[in-house]
């Protein structure tokens, strides 16, 4: 009895010793998860000002204009974002004019050429190269694989960003919201501008017969186009046009409804020469037009 008493205290001792401890482990681990709550709840905040301070951007600089799909897509993108295509599956088929008319028929498909992600502060942007010289430092630092398609995408893109303009052209590829509204002003030489884009009220569309049901031609003389690009940010290849645009209306065989923008050219913009050889017609001879992807934009004047 005398001799089991030492080691019974020492057991009781060492109990105790392992509930403090226990008890230490559940209050760090508690001020742990306490500290990450208030990192999420700071990082949500930090995620929300930043897109209501694009939206509010927008407000400021463009009160007649009400926002298109293409640019809040882009601000608040979906968590169900379709993923970028490859090739522009509409915006390269052309047609005539004067197919433009309630009854047409075509067989279309409306795709994204934005990979979700969202636009980058122009503080930001501007920080990153974007120059064919500095490929390999925009690789680095975008984390994109030299051997990747994605590079592949970044390198036609810059390039065509630095091909020349067409005679009595202005371009920019923008990396930025700030940069593209700055443009799209200089281009039309005016502050008072309306954005707008193709609208499709689901994420992903197939391959389908569309009817034309309604059309508008839009009242402008000069509009400002502005193509997304496959990056890995944000990046639009904004130019001058003197194209005529339609706002059609389109239901697909599924039900779809599309209120989709048309842009009809007599110039000899990219894609518009090889369309004229593909149509049999003589360039320049007649006005030719294809839908835009629904993360296009055209600008015009209020």
């Amino acid at each position: 009895m005398f001799f089991l008493q030492p080691s019974t205290t020492k057991l009781k001792t060492s109990n105790l010793y392992f509930f403090f401890l226990l008890s230490c482990s559940y209050i760090a681990m508690a001020r742990f998860i306490l500290l990450l709550s208030f990192f999420l709840v700071a990082l949500a905040v930090g995620v929300s000002n930043a897109d209501s301070s694009a939206e509010d951007y927008w407000r400021s600089v463009l009160p007649n204009s009400p926002m298109p799909s293409a640019i809040r897509d882009l601000i608040y993108p979906s968590k169900a974002a379709v993923p970028a295509a490859h090739e522009d599956k509409v915006g390269s088929i052309f047609f005539l004019e004067q197919s433009l008319q309630p009854g047409t028929t075509m067989t279309l498909q409306f795709t994204r050429t934005t990979t979700g992600a969202s636009f980058l502060p122009r503080q930001v942007a501007d920080s990153i190269p974007f120059s064919s010289s500095m490929l390999p430092d925009i690789l680095s630092r975008l984390s994109v694989s030299p051997s990747s398609e994605m590079a592949s995408s970044i390198k036609k893109t810059i390039a065509e960003c630095e091909a020349k303009p067409l005679a009595d052209e202005l371009k920019l590829c923008a990396t930025s919201l700030e940069s593209m509204v700055d443009f799209a002003k200089y281009g039309l030489k005016s502050s008072n501008l309306r954005a707008m884009s193709t609208s499709i009220a689901k994420a992903a569309t197939p391959k389908q017969k569309y009817t034309i049901t309604g059309l508008n031609k839009v009242k402008a003389s000069e509009l400002v186009a502005c193509h997304a690009q496959r990056y890995v940010y944000p990046v639009f290849h904004c130019h001058t046009t003197t194209a005529s645009a339609y706002t059609v209306s389109l239901s697909g065989a599924d039900g779809t409804k599309i209120q989709a923008l048309a842009a009809c050219h007599k110039d000899l913009a990219a894609g518009v020469e090889e369309a004229y050889k593909k149509l049999g017609l003589k360039p320049g001879s007649v006005p030719v037009c294809h839908f835009l992807p629904q993360d296009d934009l055209l600008w015009a004047r209020v």
